[in-house]
């Protein structure tokens, strides 16, 4: 399988370690483009992969081209491949560009897409994607993007329909669980402990408490009764997040980024 990179961001960059570490794809499967020659080459020697001098060479020497570049540009950058709709699959991790949108950039409806969402922890190797593809990429298909995105985390089919919703839930959410650690590890300064450890015993106890709910059978609910002994602390403090609003906060603010992303997309 070979795998060819149109841009040599983070999120690029992140895919590649990743594919490289799982030994999913060799170095000399790997092949990248950048606007800037020089970036790519930089990248290649840094890494051992292939650098190319144009999108068009990347296309040429791959089955599968991943768009990692911003999505002002995607279509422009599309529209100078069409050439090669017929003979590679194209994945596009450009939030906001439909399939279609992409379908129309290639002049081809025929042509092989798929999509995919990322979210920011794929630069750790755990990253949350979402996937979908059009009706003329096959299951095979699907399933070699499906391989790329799990060298760097877990992979999600979902309805293209079902996009922004996946955004609320997995892309911005990262930026409310920061929020959740500062708070936790500012309660540990206000009580005598540094900001530094403080926040790292939130986020240790915030992932061991993701593992255990992931490796259980219960609901999440079921996890808090679990931990809320009868007249204890635990419990005191679940009442008084309630009387504060959280849950219907957390809900709140997951819908706006939802409505938010809808109506970005409907502005197009």
């Amino acid at each position: 399988m070979k795998v060819g990179f149109i841009g040599t961001g983070n999120m690029a960059q992140a895919i590649i370690d990743g594919l490289l570490k799982t030994g999913t794809v060799s170095k000399e499967e790997v092949f990248v483009s950048s606007g800037h020659f020089e970036n790519a080459q930089t990248f290649a020697a840094e890494t051992g992969v292939h650098a190319c001098k144009s999108n068009q060479e990347v296309a040429s020497k791959s089955d599968i081209v991943l768009l990692a570049v911003k999505p002002k540009i995607i279509e422009k950058v599309l529209k100078e491949l069409k050439e090669y709709s017929q003979k590679v699959l194209f994945i596009s991790i450009a939030s906001g560009k439909s399939l279609t949108d992409l379908e129309t950039a290639l002049e081809d409806p025929q042509a092989s897409i798929v999509r995919v969402m990322p979210n920011v922890n794929v630069s750790v190797g755990a990253g949350v994607s979402a996937i979908c593809k059009n009706e003329a990429a096959t299951e095979e298909q699907l399933q070699q993007a499906t391989i790329i995105f799990e060298a760097i985390g877990s992979v999600y089919p979902l309805a293209e329909a079902d996009f922004s919703t996946f955004i609320g839930l997995a892309g911005s959410s990262p930026a409310f669980i920061y929020m959740l650690i500062d708070a936790m590890g500012r309660t540990g300064v206000l009580n005598g402990l540094s900001k530094q450890t403080a926040t790292e015993i939130a986020a240790k106890a915030i992932m061991g408490s993701c593992q255990k709910f992931l490796s259980s059978d219960k609901n999440p609910w079921e996890l808090v009764d679990q931990v809320s002994s009868p007249g204890g602390t635990t419990v005191a403090g679940v009442v008084a997040l309630e009387e504060a609003g959280f849950i219907p906060a957390i809900i709140k603010g997951i819908n706006t980024t939802i409505e938010k992303d809808l109506e970005m997309l409907n502005k197009k």
